[in-house]
């Protein structure tokens, strides 16, 4: 097993890894809409959703994958009743292939955020 610690995004909120890669997989933990000094990102819905999914990109790449090698997502949402307008926004990370996914409402997120997103992926090549 490797841990993944993406250098381009906050460190992790308590004691976990950005992700671990074992074999051929990466399991992400869920990322959060915040930025690099922790603090959750200004503006509405889209905004945090797109943080999400970038700050996953970055864990990916520090993995040595992507986006485009996603198997499956989790995304937990306070408010279910904007999953199309998260919906929307996903699609674009996901133009082609479209992974497995689980959306599950929470009553809460860390920091108030509105959604929260873990993945996993495949690697490139396989670690040890």
């Amino acid at each position: 097993m490797e841990t993944i610690i993406a250098k381009r995004i906050t460190p992790a909120l308590g004691p976990y890894s950005h992700a671990i890669a074992d074999n051929q997989l990466i399991f992400c933990s869920g990322q959060l809409p915040v930025g690099l000094d922790g603090s959750l990102v200004e503006g509405d819905l889209e905004a945090q959703v797109r943080r999400v999914f970038d700050n996953i990109a970055e864990v990916l790449a520090a993995a040595g994958s992507s986006l485009d090698h996603v198997l499956k997502t989790t995304v937990f949402m306070t408010d279910l009743g904007r999953f199309a307008d998260m919906n929307r926004i996903y699609a674009d990370y996901f133009p082609g292939r479209r992974p497995a996914r689980t959306t599950v409402e929470v009553a809460r997120l860390p920091l108030g955020a509105s959604i929260e997103v873990e993945v996993i992926a495949r690697t490139l090549v396989a670690t040890s």
